[in-house]
């Protein structure tokens, strides 16, 4: 496997999370970067739909406003996610698909999020591979409940995928944001979700602090991807500028989020 590149932790908005993504892609697409890990978390909280979602059906939108919840669509598919600024560490995996060695989508969820499954096990805990189906992304679960889920893009020979590893849930939260149009309330949501959803603190009845939980994602994405990371990296002065510009002129843009057009 080629050498990667692992980026400094951050903490941003939506908007800024979202640019970051598509710019590390478009220079890796250019041969700019090598392959490049990310890990990042949320401020404010956040709610992120898929790349053909009607946001409308999908989140309770002026409950974000209220609450000061950020949305933003992303270049991904995959469905609506709410991003808790303390709950969760997400990940985004760009990498050229030769050097993965397929171009399958399911073979490349499988490697990728073999790295999760390993990052559980370095934290006490036994998870397995989801293939998902034809309404839903692989991701992965312990023992049937979900505790990070992905989404991926394709372009120029090079796979993004990025998602969430769930360190701690709060189910009446998120569904405050999330819409579910076959429910008359939100507590019948809640009822459904606890069945399906879990975190590392419900798992190991103790809570993971951000840093231990990247550490693990480090050491279970080397073995996944059969590699080892270095010092962690800054984004090149092109990737920056870059992430500035589509933060600015897409993602923080209600044509973008909200009718899906750039």
């Amino acid at each position: 496997m080629p050498s990667w590149r692992l980026l400094k932790f951050g903490v941003k908005d939506a908007f800024t999370n979202m640019a970051v993504d598509e710019a590390i892609a478009t220079a890796r697409i250019e041969g700019l970067v090598p392959n490049t890990l990310r890990f990042y978390q949320w401020k404010p909280s956040a709610v992120s739909i898929g790349r053909f979602q009607d946001v409308f059906k999908e989140v309770h939108v002026d409950n974000c406003r209220r609450h000061g919840v950020d949305v933003v669509r992303r270049i991904t598919g995959g469905g609506t996610v709410y991003h808790d600024s303390q709950g969760e560490v997400t990940y985004s995996v760009v990498v050229r698909e030769e050097d993965l060695g397929t171009k399958d989508v399911y073979t490349a969820y499988n490697t990728i999020c073999n790295g999760l499954i390993e990052a559980a096990r370095i934290l006490g805990i036994n998870a397995d591979f989801n293939p998902g189906d034809p309404k839903n992304c692989p991701n992965i679960a312990i023992n049937g409940k979900k505790i990070s889920g992905s989404a991926q893009f394709h372009r120029g020979g090079v796979l993004l995928q990025h998602g969430t590893f769930l360190l701690d849930v709060d189910l009446d939260k998120m569904f405050t944001f999330l819409r579910v149009p076959w429910a008359k309330t939100a507590s019948d949501v809640v009822c459904v979700a606890r069945e399906k959803l879990t975190s590392i603190k419900d798992e190991r009845a103790e809570a993971v602090t951000t840093e231990e939980s990247c550490q693990a994602l480090k050491r279970g994405f080397e073995k996944a991807l059969d590699t080892e990371f270095g010092k962690e990296e800054a984004l090149t002065p092109q990737e920056q500028k870059l992430a500035e510009k589509l933060r600015v002129e897409k993602y923080a843009n209600n044509d973008w989020n909200l009718k899906g057009k750039f």
